[in-house]
């Protein structure tokens, strides 16, 4: 082979190589709302994994749920609820179904250092906010193999995440102590509650206490909620207290969107083995972590398990 065709055909060879090694094979998965931009590069191992999960009664029976650490039970357009399952110390085979991201979130997780963002996709004047968080956002369009739609629901109640093909494992206990969740012995003292109802204006969330699980068994506007048929019972249920504001977005249908604010200091309710404690929460940053204290001033720690926070209008 002549010297200029040998030298073309040795580049062709080695650019082919390069897009196989680096995954850039496919085209890329935009669903509606979904930005698409290139694949995220190398993943530190200790990331803690945060999903927007959808909540309104088509996208129920949620999957996931019973896995993650932490959840998160925010208020958005029109008074209703969303949930934000973060996972650090185990992985489900799927969570879903995933919708959007608000501004909410982008304050919320900052106490997690840098996680992972997977979520639909957001409106267009968010995206900036996104892109510019210390955190590492993934919608379809970044990692379509981790990504599929399930048949058997309704758009857009119908996109799922495989975990495992975003992380490499889950991060650590000590991500979620660090950002002020601690297992531990109850606070001394607590009154005895069997049921709490959280109200949004057009949600609903109540948690009654089950001596036999051992939790607070979850229903969100009067009906169970439950994953894989079983009924969610979180050992601790935290109902914090926040300031609920206008935002300066919107969603299609020209509702705001509501902002919770995080930061800063307010009251909460403790729930954890079947009684009740009138607590404090404080964080002077969004890189701190969120620290919940009894009236006293004693640390709150929370129970072996699962734990929900109700992010309530104070």
């Amino acid at each position: 082979m002549p010297a200029p065709q040998r030298a073309r055909a040795l580049l062709t060879y080695a650019i082919t190589a390069l897009v196989v090694a680096t995954g850039c094979t496919g085209g890329p998965f935009d669903p509606e709302g979904a930005e698409t931009t290139s694949p995220a590069s190398a993943r530190p191992p200790d990331e803690v994994l945060a999903v927007k999960v959808d909540n309104v009664l088509p996208a129920r029976p949620q999957t996931g749920l019973a896995q993650a650490d932490v959840v998160y039970a925010e208020r958005v357009e029109a008074g209703l609820s969303r949930l934000m399952a973060l996972y650090a110390t185990r992985l489900p085979e799927a969570v879903g179904p995933v919708r959007s991201a608000r501004e909410t979130d982008l304050r919320l997780l900052r106490q997690f250092n840098e996680p992972v963002l997977a979520y639909s996709g957001s409106q267009s004047r968010l995206r900036p906010l996104i892109e510019s968080a210390p955190l590492r956002a993934e919608s379809p369009g970044n990692r379509p193999e981790a990504w599929y739609r399930d048949d058997a629901r309704p758009a857009p109640h119908n996109l799922y995440l495989r975990p495992r093909r975003l992380v490499d494992g889950p991060a650590g206990r000590e991500a979620l102590t660090a950002a002020g969740f601690r297992e531990g012995p109850a606070p001394a003292g607590g009154e005895p509650e069997e049921r709490r109802t959280v109200r949004f204006p057009s949600a609903r969330f109540a948690f009654t206490w089950s001596a036999e699980r051992g939790g607070w068994l979850v229903e969100t506007d009067g009906r169970p909620t439950t994953d894989g048929g079983v009924q969610l019972a979180p050992p601790t249920v935290i109902v914090q207290y926040v300031t609920v504001r206008t935002s300066g977005f919107q969603d299609r249908g020209g509702n705001n969107t509501p902002f919770s604010e995080t930061v800063g200091t307010g009251t909460a309710d403790l729930l954890r083995d079947g009684k009740a404690w009138k607590a404090r929460w404080q964080r002077a940053t969004e890189a701190d972590g969120t620290r919940f204290t009894t009236e006293a001033g004693a640390p709150v720690n929370t129970g072996d398990g699962q734990v929900w926070v109700v992010l309530a209008e104070r």
